[in-house]
């Protein structure tokens, strides 16, 4: 079981985001900017996704109510598997899985052994902008959570595109491993990255994912979304 998320204060600074007030608690290396660390949800998104393209996504998905999670369960969804297989490059390191994959993705100097193992490098997190030097302090973020998934599409997949979605570099985001688990397989109408400076791209990632698997939104996390998307630079 996780230790349990301490809420993040304010620092004076208002670029930086606070580390945990307790420092039995502090795992990282040291702030980052909030801009610098939004901008790591870049990575993976396509070129072409911008406000304007998410807000006309978000304006064609199927709003309705979440389905229930009767049936689901995460080993309904493969994940971890070769990482070519599902998109990713074969350089550096065609041995890696999807997690090693997008370690390596969203990480700094990162290197590894031959067989994709033992990774070494820094990683940003772009919900909490805090760096962290420990594979073991970073989460691989499911953007759309899988049992989000299922409640809004995915229970009728089959497993080979439950497949593609656990393991697709669109969907993959390395994370603060206490602020993935603070998310939980909450939607941004309960959960929002505590980096404020996130929100627009955390938003149009959000709903490229939604839109690449035709997956709905219910009314509260399509308004959640708007006003994300609202914070975008014009």
């Amino acid at each position: 079981m996780r230790t349990p998320f301490i809420a993040l204060a304010s620092l004076a600074a208002p670029a930086l985001i606070a580390a945990p007030s307790l420092a039995s608690a502090r795992t990282d290396i040291g702030a980052v900017p909030a801009a610098t660390a939004a901008a790591q949800l870049r990575l993976g998104l396509p070129s072409t996704a911008t406000p304007a393209s998410a807000k006309a996504a978000l304006s064609t998905l199927l709003v309705r109510a979440d389905g229930s999670t009767t049936g689901y369960s995460r080993d309904l969804f493969p994940h971890w598997r070769d990482a070519s297989t599902w998109g990713w490059p074969v350089a550096p390191n065609n041995s890696c899985d999807a997690r090693n994959a997008a370690l390596y993705r969203d990480g700094k100097n990162v290197t590894m052994s031959s067989t994709c193992s033992y990774l070494k490098g820094t990683w940003v997190d772009p919900y909490g902008a805090r760096r962290y030097d420990a594979t073991a302090d970073i989460d691989i973020d499911h953007m759309v959570p899988l049992a989000a998934s299922w409640r809004s599409g995915a229970a009728s997949w089959d497993p080979t595109k439950r497949t593609q979605f656990a393991n697709d570099p669109l969907v993959l985001v390395s994370s603060y491993d206490r602020l993935n688990s603070a998310k939980g397989d909450k939607g941004p109408e309960a959960w929002r990255p505590p980096n404020k400076a996130a929100y627009c791209l955390y938003a149009i990632r959000w709903t490229a994912v939604k839109s690449k698997y035709k997956l709905s939104v219910n009314s509260a996390e399509k308004a959640a979304l708007t006003s994300m998307l609202a914070t975008c630079p014009a």
